[in-house]
């Protein structure tokens, strides 16, 4: 069965508000943010964090140092992957009053 424009834009509003609410919500005020796919400050963090715990471990010679910033280095690069899934936000079980 064929769906009306409407009905399309209304599915549209609904995935885009369950994708990226923060998004949805500037945008229904006027004011655009980036969209979640493009932003990417905790990223640069993790990477910036992973070199100087890297370049510390390397010049006092320490491999537990080394290791350390070779994996924040390989998470701050996952943190720029577009399309990694999000985790989903856990819901408690209702309690009866």
């Amino acid at each position: 069965m064929p769906q009306s424009d409407e009905e399309r834009l209304v599915a549209l509003a609904a995935r885009c508000e369950r994708d990226d609410p923060r998004f949805t919500r500037a945008l229904g005020a006027g004011r655009p943010v980036r969209p979640r796919e493009y932003r990417h400050g905790r990223a640069w963090w993790t990477v910036a964090v992973a070199v100087a715990v890297l370049v510390t471990g390397t010049a006092v010679a320490d491999g537990l140092l080394i290791a350390t910033g070779l994996i924040l280095a390989g998470m701050g690069a996952q943190l720029f992957d577009p399309h990694r899934p999000r985790p989903r936000p856990r819901r408690c079980p209702r309690r009866p009053h």
